[in-house]
């Protein structure tokens, strides 16, 4: 990947084009195609757009760190609040079309959800506290690539993929928080 991104960062730099604005654009994108597609029902139309969009994550830290300015507290933040607001709507956007469905399956959806919200925070929240917080067995990358593989070869039909992946998500999004929790108990040795 780093063959096709340093070179499409250089020539994005050379035109003017901001690591942010990459953020914003991947994230509009990701919010629209997951509204626009998900909510419909199109499962394989919507993974093909969004993976596209959630792949310009990997282009605007290439652009922040090649950039005369290098990277900035301020694109940090944007990057990962638009992230969470990205994930939340891909995953919001299904659990839409689940209800709309009569699909059982939404409470667990849910349940990812929630989880998956509570494992941004937790590193957030210990990052804060002047604890590093990294690992467990599914952070975002695993995540999206479990509910996007899922989503897909159900878009193509293929039975019984969603509810594997959503019970896979869930399962593996709540172990996660566990993890986490451990990680800053350990830290603060349960102070």
């Amino acid at each position: 990947m780093t063959r096709l991104i340093t070179p499409l960062s250089r020539g994005l730099l050379k035109i003017g084009v901001t690591a942010n604005s990459i953020t914003v654009l991947g994230a509009v994108g990701t919010i629209s195609a997951s509204l626009l597609l998900f909510t419909t029902g199109h499962l394989f139309a919507g993974t093909m757009v969004i993976t596209v969009f959630v792949l310009t994550d990997l282009l605007d830290g290439t652009l922040a760190r090649m950039s005369p300015q290098g990277t900035s507290t301020w694109g940090a933040l944007l990057d990962s609040t638009l992230d969470r607001v990205g994930d939340a709507a891909v995953l919001g956007s299904l659990i839409y079309w689940l209800m709309k469905s009569h699909d059982r399956l939404v409470g667990v959806a849910f349940v990812a959800l929630v989880a998956g919200s509570l494992i941004s925070y937790i590193k957030a929240r210990a990052e804060s506290l002047d604890i590093e917080c990294n690992g467990g067995i599914a952070e975002r990358t695993e995540r999206l690539i479990i509910l996007l593989v899922a989503t897909g070869f159900a878009g193509l039909g293929v039975s019984y993929v969603l509810t594997t992946g959503i019970w896979l998500l869930t399962i593996l999004s709540l172990i996660t928080v566990a993890q986490r929790l451990a990680i800053v108990y350990r830290a603060t040795s349960g102070k």
